[in-house]
Formats: structure tokens, C-alpha cells, sequence
């Protein structure tokens, strides 16, 4: 019997060795996979760390930076009604008509502003009708009508003017150098008779629109562009 249970007592030694043996096997496995994962973590860290200067301060926003206005809707009709604009038409014909027409209207066609001037050029109707138009809900719609009819009116004001583009440019009057584009933009402005009286009074007879807006103002705001294709026309007619 007491061999019997000596070797009853060494079975389970020997089974409590091999459990034991098996607990330490899978607590050494779990211990190496720690040590790896604090190795991988310890490189990435020491990849986002200052001493390779990589600064990531400035990825991290405050309450404050989160914050923005949004403007009011008196704002935003206050901004729309003086837009700052520029061509980039250079000095050329297609860039006069143009800065010119987005000066009358911004550019829009269907433009007709409270005293009945209309288009993109803001056309009274009287000059319409010099040049051959008579329908302005037609003149209205057709977009190369109103660009045909600019060209045909600035021709004519160059024909009425011509003597005085000659006399006149390269001149200086109150302070501002005098060019055939500067005299022809005043023209469209406030006509080709009022443009006369203001060079040859020394820019004494002054001229403002019912918006305020100066002769003086057209001719330095449009001064120097090449007009020089404008042939000049007694009498043109669009239609």
C-alpha cells in the first residue's frame, strides 16, 4: 500500500510539474508580446518627437479658432453695391469696352437703372436712335446688338471729337494727362458736346451724372487704352 501511494503522490507531482510548466510557457509568450508592443510604441514616439523637429502645436486649435462671423445682410448689400473689380484686358480696345461697360453696369445686359438708361453701356434712348435702334426690348435681349451699338456710338463721338483728340492729347487738364480713350469715355458719359466745352474751357465747365459721377473722373479712369481701331463715322447705324 505504500508503494501504492508513493506512486500515487509522484503522478500528481508529476502532473502539477506539467501544468506549472504549461502556466510559465504561456506567461514567457505573453511577456515577449508586451515587449514588443512597448518597443513599437516607444519608435513611433520617438518619431514624433521634438528632437527630430517635428512641431505639432499648431495642429491644435483653440476654442477661439473655431469660432468666424458671418456677415449680416446689410453687410453683404453694402459690399455688393461698390465691388472692387479688375480687368485683366490689358490696355487693349476689348479691355476699354469692357472695364467701361462693368463701370456702367457691372457688365450686366438687362440693366435698366431708375432715370431709363439701359444695357450694359446704360444707352439713353435718344442716342438709340441715332444709331438706328428703336425696339429697346429687342436691344434689351440681344447681346451683340448692344455690343455693335457701342462701337457704332463710340465711333461717332469720335468723329465729332476728333479735332479736339488731336488738340488735346498729351495735355494735362485739372491734373489729369488727357487720351483719346479718356475723351471717348466721356463722351459715353456725359456726350461729346459736354466733353468739347470741358477741354477747350481748360476744364472750367465742369460735368457730373445724376449719380455724382465726373467727367474728369472718366477721363482718368479710362485714360490710356488703344482706341486706335475706332475708325471715325459722321453717321453709323447699327441697324
Amino acid at each position: 500500500m505504500k508503494i501504492c501511494q508513493i506512486n500515487r503522490t509522484f503522478a500528481r507531482l508529476n502532473k502539477n510539474r506539467h501544468y506549472l510548466f504549461t502556466i510559465l510557457t504561456q506567461m514567457k509568450r505573453n511577456y515577449l508580446r508586451i515587449s514588443f508592443l512597448l518597443l513599437v510604441v516607444a519608435i513611433v514616439s520617438t518619431g514624433f518627437s521634438s528632437r527630430n523637429g517635428v512641431d505639432l502645436s499648431h495642429y491644435l486649435l483653440d476654442e477661439e479658432a473655431l469660432c468666424y462671423n458671418v456677415p449680416t445682410e446689410d453687410e453683404v448689400v453694402e459690399v455688393k453695391t461698390d465691388p472692387e473689380f479688375q480687368l485683366f484686358l490689358g490696355k487693349t480696345y476689348i479691355g476699354f469696352k469692357e472695364a467701361l461697360g462693368f463701370k456702367e453696369s457691372q457688365g450686366r445686359y438687362s440693366v435698366v437703372n431708375k432715370y431709363g438708361y439701359i444695357g450694359k453701356y446704360q444707352f439713353g434712348k435718344s442716342t438709340l436712335r441715332l444709331i438706328g435702334i428703336f425696339n429697346t426690348d429687342v436691344f434689351l435681349r440681344d447681346t451683340r446688338l448692344q455690343e455693335e451699338a457701342f462701337t457704332a456710338n463710340t465711333s461717332r463721338n469720335k468723329w465729332i471729337l476728333r479735332r479736339d483728340i488731336k488738340r488735346y492729347s498729351g495735355r494735362y487738364i485739372g491734373n489729369v494727362k488727357v487720351t483719346e480713350s479718356g475723351i471717348l469715355a466721356a463722351a459715353h458719359l456725359a456726350g461729346a458736346g459736354n466733353v468739347k466745352k470741358y477741354l477747350r474751357s481748360g476744364g472750367t465747365i465742369v460735368f457730373q451724372d445724376a449719380f455724382g459721377t465726373t467727367l474728369r473722373h472718366y477721363l482718368k479712369k479710362f485714360s490710356g487704352y488703344d482706341t486706335s481701331a475706332i475708325v471715325p463715322n459722321k453717321k453709323p447705324k447699327v441697324l
